[in-house]
Formats: C-alpha cells, structure tokens, sequence
C-alpha cells in the first residue's frame, strides 16, 4: 500500500508543479542589494522592459546563459536587467566576474540576492535559469528555462 500512496504522492506534485503559471505581471517582491539594502518592484525604473534572470552560481545551464548575455550586453543596454539568485551576494561577484563580466558595473543591471526565498512562490520558475521579459507596464512578454530559447529571447527584446 506504501508504494501505491507515495507513487500517487510524487504524480500528483509532478502535476501540480507542471501546472503552475509564471507571474504574468511582475509580483510585489523584496530582494536585497550587495549593500543590503532592499530593493521592490516600486524601484523598478519605469518605460524600460525589464528583464528579470534566476540563475544559481554553480549551474552550468546557468554559466552558458550568463556568457551569452554578457556577450550581447549591446542588446540588452536599453533593459532593466535584474540577476537574481539565493546565492550569498559574495558568491555571484565571484560568478559575475567569470561567466557575466560586460554585465558588471553597468547602472542597468542590479544583482539582487533572494534572502527570503520569495522568487520561486512568486515567479514560478520551472529551473535554473529562468529568465523573465517584462514590458516597460510590467506584464510579461516572454519566459524561458535553460539555456536554449536564448535567440527567441534577443528576437522578444528587439520587438
């Protein structure tokens, strides 16, 4: 009977979890700058889409997906980019510094660490990385997981 009950269990996770729908409107969050001061969606800078990036430091989808974006920084200057991460924010300069360095000290782009691990209730990511394109009136425009969809997320920011 065990065996039945926890095969049930984990379908019925699976499911529920496959089911869940990312924020189609950028949610109300409080994320935490390297000084440790907070930053919410009220600090988002208005008339820019915005382009919100959940990677984890020791992902390897997550390093590819990095030095992509990094590589085509001149694409994304004109975005809010904002590189989330339950990362401690030590660990993602150390990441930012190998796999994100045309990202680093640019003013559009904010490393934020998710302290109060409230970006995966929120967003709804599925894996590392999920990245999410926001209008410039905060709905959501385009979603991706992994490292794979990154040309149709350069073709959404150009629309």
């Amino acid at each position: 009977m065990k065996p039945y009950l926890l095969g049930f269990l984990m379908a019925f996770l699976s499911l529920t979890a496959s089911a869940q729908m990312p924020a189609t409107d950028i949610p109300n969050f409080q994320f935490y700058k390297a000084d440790g001061k907070t930053f919410t969606k009220a600090q988002i800078i208005p008339a820019h889409k915005s382009l919100f990036v959940f990677f984890d430091a020791t992902c390897v989808h997550c390093q590819k997906t990095m030095i992509e974006l990094s590589k085509k920084y001149q694409d994304l200057k004109k975005l809010n980019i904002y590189l989330v991460s339950l990362d401690q924010h030590i660990t993602m300069n150390d990441f930012m510094g190998k796999y994100g360095k045309n990202l680093v000290g640019k003013k559009n782009v904010l490393l934020l660490e998710d302290r109060d691990h409230v970006f995966i209730p929120l967003f709804q990511p599925t894996k590392y990385p999920s990245l999410f394109l926001y209008s410039p009136k905060n709905a959501l425009t385009f979603k991706t997981s992994g490292d794979t969809e990154l040309p149709k997320l350069f073709a959404a920011i150009a629309k």
